[in-house]
């Protein structure tokens, strides 16, 4: 690829350079999203086991399901707004955010879930320093 990428550089056509820069740029920004992806699922882990630990991980064992696993849609979002309504009393503490991401995703909504749970690390961080 590389070869190729200098080859394309090298040939003084501006629709080839932008190619091989391409060519060059694109895996590199690959490598650093999935390195990303990794460092945040590592640190999500991180604060459910010392949620564990504390005897706090939300439980949702007891919200009902569909056959396929999902948890029912009225459920998910009863559970949701008990969990904002919590998140609302203590905006700075990063356990309420925890929640609040597992309710956004047992909602279906998983980009809100990802930043309520980056909220989390940030918050969790910020307590640990």
């Amino acid at each position: 690829m590389g070869e190729r990428a200098f080859t394309m550089l090298v040939s003084g056509q501006p629709v080839f350079i932008v190619l091989g820069v391409a060519v060059l740029v694109f895996p590199v920004l690959g490598a650093l999203m999935i390195v990303d992806q990794l460092r945040f699922g590592l640190q999500t882990e991180r604060l459910a086991r010392r949620l564990d630990e504390e005897g706090a991980l939300p439980d949702v064992s007891h919200l009902p399901r569909r056959p396929s696993g999902r948890v029912e849609r009225d459920a998910a979002d009863s559970w949701f707004d008990e969990k904002q309504a919590e998140l609302e009393a203590a905006p700075n503490d990063w356990r309420r955010w925890f929640a609040l991401a597992q309710a956004y995703d047992l909602a279906g909504d998983r980009n809100r879930g990802r930043k309520a749970m980056r909220r989390a690390i940030e918050l969790e961080r910020g307590e640990s320093s």
